[in-house]
């Protein structure tokens, strides 16, 4: 695709070029860049690293961006850690055999954590995201289901996924690039998680499989995947159809086993084909990282795995992506040894303890209603109530604490309750009890000025560009 660069200064509205400094340059250094054209001449390293480090520090304080899932937080060892090895190539796993068998040692942990029924016979991968690992656990199904369907002398035409209208975008993104019709079952107030009720209205022969969320991104609730599958072994009795389950334990999948562990909701249950998850949201990795974990060798399609010889070895790949960072599964490893499962345990659940206290103290504030707590994963949503004033919204208080370096994120509900605008906060590791006390300084007082407001404030024609899942 070319870009006209010409028309890119035109649309960005800004101006093209960039100056720089005179402290920051020696004699016969160009003191003015465009910004959208390659330099002529080089440049020493320090003006380039001033350049790019202040226009960087706009980004603002990634500690206080309470709308991101991904770890903003890494201790010293492990940022020293990051650093000796931001130039590993995961993919090459002749030349960096040792970060190769680290990666096999993550996986198989996970696979422990997450009851597999048989360590010996299992299979999983690192990848980039918890996205790439929702695609492959997608793609397995598909491929399943195709085998199954072939093997019947039936048509492989029009699969089908079943999951909840409030998944994150990447299922949509997974239906879109592997030609899968997606089933979202409506959000209600009575179900505002898929949990199984009218399943059955979905669920045909096409259907690949069902996603169950541990860990909604709106809200932070978990699905309960114990209920779906028995929903889908009561569909089975009524119908012959044997659907899987995949989990997109994005979030929950690395705080439930710690905070809790008597949830069923991994391969306990044995609809649950494969788990994914993000080892840079709450993995507490730098991103990015994620994993996908099948419950056996037998439900990952052979076709799925590609043996390519690279720089003089046989490479099995398992993954969308060829060439990737080795650095965060260094790291995650790094966690997984510094912290163990009580340690995991430990900040975990201070995180469930910081959201719950801030849930608890925002739902005393006369204009709020929880829509969950944080008491699942740490994160947790609220409303204005019904009718409670038309001076101003939720948009209007994510704008003004936006003004003090917070991000808090207002955004509608999925779309068959897009009329609900909610706000959210996604609580880690970063965010002490100290930082939250002085959030709920902030939020009361911007409250307080906007209950103070006689007319509405001015505002865009679309409050949605806030804020996009």
């Amino acid at each position: 695709m070319t870009i006209n660069t010409s028309k890119a200064r035109q649309t960005t509205n800004v101006d093209p070029t960039i100056s720089v400094n005179p402290v920051f340059v020696r004699p016969g250094e160009a003191t003015e860049f465009d910004k959208f054209v390659m330099p002529e001449q080089p440049s020493l390293p320090e003006t380039a690293y001033q350049i790019v480090h202040d226009e960087a520090i706009l980004d603002g304080n990634s500690r206080l961006n309470l709308a991101t899932f991904v770890s903003t937080w890494m201790d010293d060892e492990a940022k020293k850690l990051y650093a000796e090895a931001a130039d590993k190539n995961m993919i090459d796993k002749d030349e960096y055999p040792a970060t190769a068998a680290i990666e096999d040692r993550c996986w198989r942990m996970l696979a422990d954590l997450w009851h597999v029924p048989d360590t010996s016979d299992t299979i999983g991968t690192s990848t980039i995201g918890s996205s790439e690992a929702c695609m492959l656990g997608g793609l397995a199904l598909k491929r399943l289901w195709q085998q199954k369907r072939k093997a019947e002398g039936k048509s492989t035409e029009k699969p089908n996924l079943i999951m909840s209208a409030a998944v994150q975008v990447v299922w949509e993104k997974f239906c879109n690039y592997w030609d899968i019709e997606p089933r979202y079952v409506p959000v209600t107030p009575e179900h505002m998680v898929l949990d199984g009720f009218e399943l059955e209205k979905y669920v045909d022969e096409n259907t690949i499989g069902v996603v169950a969320i541990l860990g909604q991104t709106f809200t932070g609730a978990y699905e309960p995947v114990e209920a779906i599958a028995a929903k889908l072994d009561e569909i089975q009795a009524n119908t012959g159809l044997d659907v899987k389950i995949h989990v997109d334990g994005a979030s929950g999948a690395m705080v439930a086993p710690f905070c809790q562990p008597d949830l069923k909701w991994d391969f306990q249950i044995d609809r649950v084909n494969s788990i994914s998850t993000s080892g840079h949201k709450y993995g507490l990795v730098y991103p990015g990282v994620g994993w996908v974990i099948w419950r056996n060798t037998a439900v990952l399609p052979e076709s799925m795995i590609f043996h390519v010889s690279y720089l003089g070895g046989d490479m099995p790949t398992l993954a969308l992506n060829f060439s990737r960072p080795g650095a965060q599964v260094l790291l995650q490893y790094y966690q997984f040894l510094r912290l163990g499962r009580e340690g995991y345990r430990a900040v975990q659940q201070n995180s469930i303890d910081v959201a719950t206290y801030l849930s608890s103290e925002i739902a005393k504030m006369g204009p709020f209603e929880l829509v969950s707590k944080g008491d699942t994963i740490p994160v947790f949503a609220w409303v204005l109530k019904d009718g409670y004033t038309d001076t101003w919204s939720l948009y209007d208080l994510a704008d003004r604490l936006r003004m003090k370096g917070w991000l808090v994120p207002a955004y509608p509900m999925a779309d068959d309750m897009s009329d609900v605008v909610l706000q959210r906060i996604v609580v880690k590791v970063g965010l002490s009890r100290d930082l939250a006390s002085a959030l709920l300084s902030d939020i009361k007082g911007e409250v307080a000025f906007l209950e103070s407001l006689q007319s509405p404030l001015p505002r865009e024609a679309s409050s949605g560009s806030h804020f996009h899942h």
